[in-house]
């Protein structure tokens, strides 16, 4: 160590630390948090060489994040030190969780959860389940984008996942922003400026434009030369700098318009072996740590094949073409002649299919925006900008993630969304605690005894219930809020208390069953009074009856309504651990693969579709 830094060490008292040992050293910053660490070492230029060349300290933290401890040794491998896994580990840490959507009402429910140097969002599928219930499981799924490391340990880019023409597909895209206390994920669009050291661009590319090309020699040629021309500017970039205009102010119908378009231009259709792999590691007994090496070398090498922008000048023509193709297809649909008797159907499916396919913007309708704060407003066309302005604040376009915090109401612990933004928001997730031991995630199906399935059905709905406490009048409540239903057509808005139990009040009903499934004797250890939902769908504000929640041998919940001793029971999930023995299955077009926005009260998810262009609403 040279003289100067020695001073500096006993100037600030880091002497000591420098003269540890490489493991004690480790033991002790363990127990500090990786921004702690940060700071630690800024105290002399010492501690910061020791603390940033010891791979023993950030592996230390890289475990207190949480990632799986044995695939460690083989994320680093992919990554330039413990420090740079560490860096992503934290940056994406805050995406992990469940993140909903409000449409369709059976459940819009996407877990974010470790994949193998990277997090992979998983939506959960409406499903029904057999008599041996979630223990036998599988649990259905599908991937709905996953966000990938680097070397350096940037969560810079990020995968989209959906389904076209009957083929699975890729679609790369760049992370624009995760803040630590991010509540709602966005999928955007970008406009970025090319900052190069280069040539101009006008010596870069060849002289003849796209439309030229794609007229003389067809589409496909076409399409092949805007993937080439936005490879060679993405290879040629020395640091894309982000457009000063946000996404958010486009319209709507212009934004899913414009996000349709560049997820078509960067798609990337995936290959047969690829598409088998596992995203992340599945039950105990499967070693699939080379298997998920191996898909991440295959993620990276599409992504040199393809940067994931495409120029300005092809997305303006493109565009074009779809506001003529539109024209045209109204125009037809208009000219068809109609019968009296049926224009008032035939106009109400026209609306609804413009709706689904160019947006509801499209729709005369009043605008209504959204604020930072979740509010919304009325007619602001003047808040809004073009998207010819949005295009020209950039000369490459590409897909993005952002993940923000927004001031939300909640009702229940349900969030408050608004339909005109492809978003995501993250659930509050409370954890059990002296006092409030039943706060987390919860599953079950209506019936005794649980699991077994109802008279003449061979399965049983699945439902998802968050229980959170709230404080209400000096009162403490356990609120049921249901986030996935099962059912062939819903029953119960998305969002809704199932039950609210007043964990104050001791419950004065008897429990209706003595044995269980097993013929065991039923054991309640506690009981305590509430109210359940009641009614179908159809009511803004679900009306409630008298009931009482059990709590029961094995961790088991049970709420029964008082009258029609309808009872639903509950036990407790690990949300990821189902997951990785679940069963995967086909996903949708891509953009509504993020969340999908068009209202249903049916399983949309779990259909096969085949046309990216159209979404049917069963």
């Amino acid at each position: 160590m040279s003289g100067g830094v020695a001073v500096e060490a006993e100037d600030c008292g880091s002497g000591f630390f420098l003269g540890l040992p490489d493991d004690v050293l480790a033991l002790i910053s363990a127990g500090l948090r990786h921004g702690d660490l940060c700071a630690l070492a800024l105290c002399c230029r010492g501690l910061h060489a020791a603390i940033a060349a010891s791979e023993r300290v950030w592996l230390a933290q890289c475990r207190r994040l949480g990632p799986p401890p044995h695939l460690l040794s083989r994320w680093r491998m992919g990554v330039r030190s413990y420090r740079a896994l560490c860096r992503f580990l934290a940056a994406v840490a805050p995406l992990l969780g469940i993140w909903v959507h409000q449409n369709p009402e059976l459940g819009n429910v996407v877990c974010v959860i470790w994949g193998f140097l990277s997090i992979v969002g998983v939506r959960v599928i409406p499903q029904e389940l057999g008599p041996l219930g979630l223990d036998a499981g599988p649990l259905l799924w599908a991937p709905v984008f996953e966000i990938l490391a680097d070397a350096n340990g940037a969560p810079s880019r990020f995968f989209l996942h959906g389904r076209d023409c009957g083929f699975d597909c890729l679609y790369p895209g760049f992370v624009r922003s995760i803040e630590s206390s991010c509540n709602v994920l966005f999928l955007e669009a970008d406009a970025r400026h090319i900052v190069s050291t280069f040539p101009s661009k006008q010596h870069l590319f060849p002289a003849r434009s796209f439309p030229a090309i794609s007229e003389s020699k067809g589409p496909s040629l076409g399409r092949q030369y805007c993937r080439s021309y936005a490879t060679v500017i993405y290879r040629s970039l020395a640091a894309p700098r982000a457009s000063s205009l946000p996404f958010s102010r486009l319209p709507f119908r212009d934004g899913r318009r414009l996000l349709e378009l560049v997820a078509a231009r960067v798609r990337l259709k995936v290959p047969r072996d690829l598409a088998s792999a596992p995203l992340f590691e599945r039950s105990s007994f499967c070693d699939d740590a080379s298997l998920l090496a191996d898909r991440r070398l295959e993620l990276l090498e599409m992504l040199k094949l393809n940067g994931g922008w495409i120029n300005r000048d092809v997305a303006e023509l493109a565009l074009g073409l779809m506001e003529h193709q539109s024209a045209e297809n109204i125009n037809a649909i208009d000219d068809r002649p109609c019968p009296a008797a049926h224009q008032g159907r035939a106009f109400s499916s026209i609306t609804g299919y413009l709706k689904q396919f160019m947006g509801r913007s499209s729709i005369p309708s009043a605008s209504c925006s959204i604020s930072r704060n979740g509010s919304s407003s009325g007619s602001s066309k003047n808040k809004h900008a073009q998207l010819q302005e949005f295009l020209r604040s950039g000369d490459l376009i590409g897909l993005s993630l952002r993940a923000t915090h927004m001031r939300l109401t909640t009702y229940r612990a349900w969030p408050n969304m608004h339909d005109s933004r492809i978003a995501l928001y993250k659930l509050p997730l409370q954890g059990p605690m002296a006092g409030r031991e039943y706060a987390g995630l919860w599953g079950g199906t209506f019936g005794w005894p649980p699991g077994q399935p109802s008279e003449g059905k061979s399965e049983k709905a699945l439902f998802f219930l968050l229980l959170s406490y709230e404080e209400v009048e000096g009162h403490l409540l356990l609120i049921g809020t249901k986030i996935l239903e099962g059912t062939h057509y819903v029953l119960h808005p998305n969002g809704s208390a199932m039950f609210i139990a007043k964990m104050d009040e001791i419950g004065s009903e008897p429990f209706p069953w003595e044995t269980s499934a097993e013929s065991l004797q039923v054991e309640v250890k506690n009981s305590y009074s509430g109210e359940g939902i009641v009614s179908g769908y159809g009511f803004q504000y679900p009306g409630s009856k008298p009931g009482s929640l059990f709590v029961l041998q094995n961790g088991l919940l049970a709420f029964v309504w008082k009258e029609s001793k309808s009872v639903l029971t509950l036990q407790r999930v690990d949300l990821q651990e189902l997951l990785k023995k679940g069963e995967r299955v086909p996903v949708l077009p891509p953009i509504a693969n993020f969340a999908y926005l068009t209202k249903s009260y049916s399983n949309v998810f779990a259909g096969f579709p085949t046309n990216s262009g159209f979404i049917p609403h069963i």
